[in-house]
Formats: structure tokens, sequence, C-alpha cells
């Protein structure tokens, strides 16, 4: 006991070891597949404009085509006060995928012709999102997915898709289990026709749709019954705000009984995928969309992250 109690240090010793301050992590230090982690948490306009730049480890991190699978282009909507070009970042995020691109998100912006260099670049894309690109048309949307026969999820956010590009659509994709169509539920131009046309395009198209949601649509009890014949196996069916829709009778019923997850015209919209209360900005007479336009609430949350002392500037493309 006494020779272990001489070889101990002094107290005075081991206290000022505790009491010294840690050293700050060194960024740059962490192990890759540390690093991967921590930046597949970021989008990708945030990943190209602020984690690439942070030092070269991460840049390194950064340019593998394994952090390219998902591409997400969320931003603020105010493309005329970005420092950047989202076509031209988009593309180059295309290209660091190297074509093993699975899913992507597009906000705001778009043109038909970026959407054929994705298609042309990552023919196993499984997710496709368009969010409130107004610039892609029929004609650009029906080239890009005819090159996209493995597509499960297409997502078209106030867009205008045709009821005949969303039939090229079902043909071009035999996969496709998920199919967001919301609407801007415009009322004042309550075209229910235009609408039945698009719910028959999905009708004849997508036999093996699982979840359909179509928060807005105008479609009336046509429409809709023609999707229950067409699409023998959904699960999944969001009809919020839909107020053409009278679910009552025979289509009440057969409803009930086949959709295990049914949101009805009139549930509220509070918990809608991209964070706003519908139910507050829109309904049967609030016709202005601009009203809700001027107070979009998407917002890119670009983290701050601290250089490192081998700070790396170049550009991302």
């Amino acid at each position: 006991m006494a020779s272990s109690s001489s070889n101990s240090p002094p107290l005075s010793t081991s206290m000022s070891q505790l009491m010294k301050p840690e050293q700050p992590r060194n960024w740059a230090e962490l192990p890759p597949e540390l690093i991967s982690s921590i930046l597949l948490r970021l989008n990708s306009i945030q990943i190209l404009e602020k984690a690439q730049k942070v030092c070269r480890s991460w840049r390194r991190v950064c340019k593998d085509p394994s952090m390219w699978r998902k591409i997400d282009m969320d931003n603020d909507g105010d493309l005329g006060s970005m420092g950047y070009d989202p076509e031209i970042m988009c593309r180059h995020a295309v290209d660091r995928s190297q074509g093993g691109l699975l899913e992507i998100d597009l906000w705001y912006f778009g043109t038909d012709e970026l959407l054929n260099y994705i298609a042309d670049r990552s023919s196993n894309l499984k997710s496709l999102r368009l969010i409130m690109c107004y610039p892609i048309a029929d004609e650009g949307f029906v080239e890009a997915v005819r090159k996209l026969p493995l597509l499960e999820y297409l997502e078209v956010t106030y867009g205008a898709m045709s009821g005949e590009a969303l039939k090229v659509a079902g043909q071009s994709c035999p996969n496709l289990k998920k199919l967001r169509l919301n609407s801007e539920t415009n009322h004042q131009f309550n075209d229910e026709e235009l609408n039945d046309k698009k719910a028959l395009g999905i009708a004849e198209s997508m036999p093996e749709l699982r979840h359909l949601q179509l928060v807005g649509n105008t479609l009336t009890n046509r429409g809709l019954t023609a999707i229950l014949d067409g699409c023998p196996h959904l699960e999944h069916l969001d009809l919020r705000k839909c107020f053409n829709v009278r679910l009552e009778g025979d289509l009440e019923k057969r409803c009930s009984e086949r959709i295990r997850e049914l949101r009805r015209p009139d549930e509220s919209t509070a918990d809608h995928p991209y964070g706003f209360n519908i139910e507050d900005l829109l309904g049967p007479n609030n016709y202005y969309w601009d009203d809700l336009s001027a107070g979009y609430p998407y917002g890119a949350n670009v983290y701050d992250l601290s250089d490192c002392s081998d700070y790396y500037s170049d550009e991302f493309y």
C-alpha cells in the first residue's frame, strides 16, 4: 500500500490537470465517415456554399459521389438576392453524383432544360420533387420522365402539369407508388373538367400507386371514382381542400373500406408537410394566391460553420 501511495502523483498536479482548459476541436481532423454523417444533415446549397469551404478535408468529402445520392435544392425563394445561380449549382451537384443520383428536390426554380439535364445523367432516379417550379412545362416534363423508368415518388406542388403529362409519367414509370399533386385551391378559376382529366390521367396509368396527395385539387366525384377504379393498391389518400368532392353514400363507403389512411376535404391542413396552415390561408372564398405567396414560409437554414486554419476558398463550380 505504501509503495502504491508513493507512486501516486501529487494532489496539486492532478488538480492542475483537471482544471486545464480543453483544447478546441480541430474539425479538419475528424474521420471522413463522421464528416460525411454531419454534412448529410445539410441541404445541397448549404454544402456547396458553406460546408465544402470549411477546410480541405471537408472539401474532399464533399466531392465524393456518395454525398450526392440525394440533392435538395431548398432555398428561400428570393432568387434575385442570391449570390449564386441555382441552376448552375444544381447542374454541378448532379455532375458530382456521377450517375448515382437517387433523389432530387427542386424548390422555386427550374426549367425544361435543367430537368432534362438531370434525367439524362440520372437514369436510376427514384424520387423527383418539383415544388413551385412554375417555368417547367408539360413538354419538358414529359421528355424528362420518359428517361426515368425507376421513378417511385413524384411530387408536383403548385405546378401546372396536365392530365396527359401525368398519364405519360405513369406509363413511363411503372414503379410509381407515391404521387403528390398539390394545387393552389383557386376557386375563381375552378375548372372541374380540367382537374378530372388529371384524375383520369392518374387512374389510367398508375396502377401501382399506394400514396396519393391531392391537397387543393378541384377534381369531382367522377375523378375520384376513376382513381379508385384504376389504382387498386391505394392505401393513403389525402383529399384536404378538395371542395368539389362529396364523400357520401357508396363513394364514402368505398373510401372508408379501401383506404387505410383517408384525409377528408374538410380536415385541417395544420400538419401539411411544408410547415404552414393552408386552412388559415385558403378556402372556398379565398381567390388570391398572391396573399399566400407574399408571406410564403419556406426558408433555407444555412448553418454558420466556422472556418478552419486551412480554409480552401474555391468556388463550387
